[in-house]
Parts: structure tokens; C-alpha cells; sequence
């Protein structure tokens, strides 16, 4: 089994702990492709930095999907996991929908643990797209400048534990999710310390991706995720237009 998993953001330092994760998560025998976003910003906040985001992921997907069994959008938000869907002939999987979902079979209210202020507005449209905005208890965020995206899991952990606390003490969380690529394998180093199940969005996403790639599912043919229709395309990269206008 092969998975493809794309860092819709430029930091080399993120993929790096996105890799590290997955292959942690993996099932022996399953090979990944990983790969950087080469254009964006250095981490995701704002719907515009999302729509930003989904474009390079889009990109990538396209031009490397051939020979694998399953892609992962690998944000917290999944930007451009419908488009995605839509285009590939392969499942794809959100970091942000499939840490939801795990969440879902571990308890009843969850809380999403985060590592910017700013970041919430998008999480919680993210949460409500999913449908699952009746089980969220809360979003904890980090509220400081972060020095350097790649050691934020390190440079903060004792206030992102203190996050877990205040979620299950304060907010009655069940389960914890904690948010974002930046954060990737911070659910195992302090999953001893929280009296609740944590849960991390890309060993979740990984998991999920190998069982639909085994599930063996035929893409859509209709409704709403089925391919777009063919039209002609102008300005797109090669792989890009080529997917989307079925060409």
C-alpha cells in the first residue's frame, strides 16, 4: 500500500514532523510520499491562507497521485479535502475529519487544542462542515507569538498541556484533539499526562487512509463528489487542468 501525504504549507520543519509521525503510525509494509507545499505561507490561520493552502495541495495531488492507494491533506482545517474528492480517483483523507471522527469513537464531547488565536474561527467552520459541531466542548489556544513553527510542540508544551487540563476540568472534554501538523506526535508524549484519551490528527488520518484504501471503494460516478465535468481550461498547471477538465 502506498500513501501520498501532503503538507499544504511550505515548512520543511512541519513535513519533517508530519513524516516522522506517519511512518510511527503506519502499518508495516506501507510506503509514503510526503511532500512540502512549494508555494504558501509557513503555517495556516486564516481562510485566506486556507484557499492558499488548498491551491498548492491541489497542485500536488494532482501531479502525484498516480501509483498510490490514498492521499492525506495534512492540516488541521483540510484545506481543499472536498475539492479533492471531487477530482482524484483515489480516497482522500483530512487531518482535521479524521481526528473528528477518531475522537467520535472515544467519547462524546471533545475539545480541539491549538496553537493560535486566530486559528479558531477557521476550526470551528472546519468542525461545523463536518457536522460535528454539537460534540465539540472547546477550542484551546496557544495566545502568544510563536517563535519558530517547527519546535512550537517543544518551545510550549506545558502551556499545550495546560490546554488539555482546562478542556477536561473546565470545558467537561472527553476526548482531546490536538490541532495542526505543528503538533504532529504530541499526542503520544503527553498522552500519560491527560486523564483523557488524545488524539492527533495525522496518525488518525493515516490509519484511516490505509482501511479505505483497503475497503477498496469505487470512485463516484454521481452526486456530488463525482468528477467535474469536462470543460476547457486555461492558465492551470499541466496536472491540475488535466484533472479537472478531464482531458
Amino acid at each position: 500500500m502506498k500513501l501520498l501525504i501532503v503538507n499544504p504549507n511550505i515548512s520543511d520543519s512541519v513535513t519533517d514532523l508530519i513524516r516522522a509521525e506517519a511512518c510511527r503510525a503506519a502499518s508495516p509494509g506501507v510506503e509514503l510520499t510526503v511532500l512540502t507545499a512549494p508555494m504558501g505561507v509557513a503555517y495556516i490561520e486564516t481562510r485566506a491562507e486556507a484557499a492558499v493552502g488548498a491551491y498548492a495541495t491541489l497542485n500536488l495531488l494532482a501531479e502525484h497521485h498516480s501509483g498510490h492507494d490514498a492521499a492525506i491533506v495534512a492540516a488541521f482545517g483540510d484545506p481543499g479535502l472536498a475539492a479533492a474528492r471531487e477530482m482524484l480517483p483515489i480516497p482522500v483523507v483530512g487531518l482535521t475529519e479524521a481526528a473528528l471522527m477518531s475522537a467520535a469513537m472515544l467519547g462524546g464531547k471533545f475539545s480541539i487544542v491549538a496553537i493560535s488565536r486566530r486559528i479558531r474561527a477557521w476550526y470551528q467552520e472546519t468542525v461545523d462542515f463536518h457536522g460535528m459541531s454539537g460534540r465539540l466542548a472547546s477550542i484551546r489556544c496557544i495566545d502568544e507569538a510563536l517563535a519558530d513553527i517547527g519546535t512550537v510542540q517543544t518551545d510550549k508544551a506545558e502551556q499545550l498541556l495546560s490546554l488539555c487540563e482546562v478542556a477536561v476540568n473546565a470545558d467537561g472534554a472527553d476526548v482531546i484533539v490536538i490541532a495542526g501538523a505543528p503538533l504532529a506526535g504530541l499526542a503520544r508524549t503527553i498522552a500519560d499526562r491527560v486523564p483523557v484519551p488524545v488524539v492527533d490528527g495525522v496518525s488518525s488520518a493515516v490509519r484511516h487512509a490505509e482501511s479505505l484504501a483497503a475497503l477498496g471503494p469505487r470512485p463516484a460516478r454521481a452526486g456530488s463528489f463525482a468528477p467535474p465535468p469536462v470543460k476547457a481550461w486555461r492558465g492551470l498547471p499541466d496536472a491540475l487542468g488535466r484533472l479537472i477538465g478531464r482531458q
